[in-house]
């Protein structure tokens, strides 16, 4: 209901077939099926070990010397299955499900609505004509005071039409015809021999145009002709793409390496004649006496103007250096990102998907020790601890995209942190050991 709303606005008055509108919904269900699995998991493990608990059925295993862990145990290995099994979709189903989507509804969003004649207002939704109207009988579908801009193109002239009557004829989904009736023509026609066109003007007592409405129909392309993004693709693509981009960051990086400033060396030989000053600078120049430079590399030579010359020329070799280094680390900030987006998406493969694991062991102790397994209950506890877990994962997957923390760090924070908390509730409901006890007393 969500997605309808949101996006009604592109699929009524377009006459799209309620089958691909149902395609579209059942698409777009596939990311909604990886989030909605965990959800339920949590609830369900709340509902049942809290009515468990709640009928004492804890009790009588306890007294009759069985571990409360035993009756976690088969769940857990259910859990465990389940990750893999929604690991696989997430990879596999998951990518090839959001392709068909994005593309279906760009191909639904380019589609133009249909033949839709308003009175007084100009339309131009068939390629080459528009029509202006002034009445329109929705009984009889006649036209009245028709006027028509019909547009020049390999087959037909640049014409101008005015009808006082018209009437609108279906020739199935493909073509209209129209009727026109007393009306004036003025046709263009294009002459080789001419520069300028020869004009025509007809009167006419009927004249009949068909309208080709084949632009008008829906046309489905093929999704694996348009490009796929890091939610369209496996964990095998990405990871192919993000060595592409870690082999193109080493390339711009040897680059940078191999194109150094060459700074000379104290035992070079024939200074003056590899620089060519003398050639470059007048006479008059040469005989300049030399100063003494703070710069090594100019008290090499003995005319003033050449040392001059030669640190303006490495100022300016060095400000071109910094342009083309500060190129260099964008380029490859923007490789990093990339590679960070992409490997996000990987970890959210599995991370999201692990999270029925982390909601058994979380979600089984919280149960027991609560008592209570109704569904209110439940929802409560279930609604404070996916909030958290959403904000936790879409928080680390836009501080990974911006490099301040590793896509490793950002997607599997708050599992492991609930694991931990699910293990030590876990511990502590078998063996009733409690940390603090642990801890070493203070006199």
């Amino acid at each position: 209901m969500q997605f309808l709303i949101l996006h009604i606005d592109n699929l009524i008055g377009k006459d799209i077939p309620l089958l691909i509108i149902a395609e579209l919904i059942a698409t777009n269900l596939a990311y909604m099926v990886v989030l909605a699995a965990p959800m339920a998991v949590l609830v369900a493990t709340l509902m049942a070990y809290g009515k468990f608990s709640e009928l004492n059925e804890l009790t009588a295993l306890r007294a009759s010397g069985i571990n409360p862990f035993k009756i976690i145990r088969p769940v857990l290995i259910a859990s465990v299955l389940l990750f893999i099994g929604l690991a696989w979709f997430s990879n596999n189903v998951l990518p090839e499900a959001n392709q068909k989507a994005r593309s279906l509804f760009i191909d639904i969003r380019l589609k133009k609505p249909g033949f839709e004649l308003k009175p007084n207002i100009f339309y131009d939704g068939i390629e080459g004509y528009t029509f202006l109207v002034e009445q329109i009988d929705g009984e009889t579908d006649s036209l009245y005071n028709i006027t028509l801009f019909q547009k020049a193109d390999k087959t037909r002239d640049r014409a101008y039409i005015v009808a006082d009557k018209g009437l609108l004829v279906s020739q199935g989904e493909q073509a209209l015809t129209l009727h026109l009736i007393n009306g004036t023509s003025m046709e263009f026609s294009r002459n080789k021999r001419r520069s300028d066109d020869i004009i025509e003007r007809n009167h006419f007592k009927r004249h009949i145009k068909t309208l080709d409405l084949s632009n008008l129909s829906f046309m489905r392309s093929n999704p694996e002709d348009r490009n796929r993004s890091d939610r369209t693709m496996s964990s095998r693509a990405m990871l192919a793409v993000v060595d592409s981009l870690f082999n193109e960051i080493d390339d711009q990086q040897t680059v940078m390496s191999e194109n150094m400033l060459l700074v000379p060396s104290s035992d070079y030989q024939g200074r003056e004649s590899f620089f060519n000053f003398d050639k470059l600078l007048p006479d008059t120049l040469n005989n300049i006496e030399a100063i003494q430079s703070p710069y090594m590399v100019t008290n090499y030579f003995e005319k003033a103007e050449i040392q001059r010359t030669l640190v303006n020329e490495s100022i300016r070799q060095m400000k071109e250096y910094r342009t083309k280094l500060e190129s260099v680390n964008a380029n490859i900030e923007w490789r990093e990102k990339r590679i960070a987006r992409y490997l996000v998406e990987i970890h959210k493969k599995l991370s999201i998907p692990f999270a029925c694991v982390v909601f058994i062991l979380f979600g089984a102790p919280v149960g027991i020790m609560t008592r209570r397994g109704n569904f209110g209950f439940a929802a409560l506890i279930s609604t404070v601890v996916l909030t958290f877990y959403w904000v936790s994962l879409i928080q680390g997957e836009k501080l990974a995209d911006r490099l301040f923390i590793t896509p490793l760090i950002g997607m599997w924070t708050f599992n492991v942190v609930l694991s931990l908390v699910g293990i030590y509730l876990i511990i502590k409901l078998s063996t009733g050991i409690q940390i603090s006890k642990l801890l070493p007393k203070r006199d």
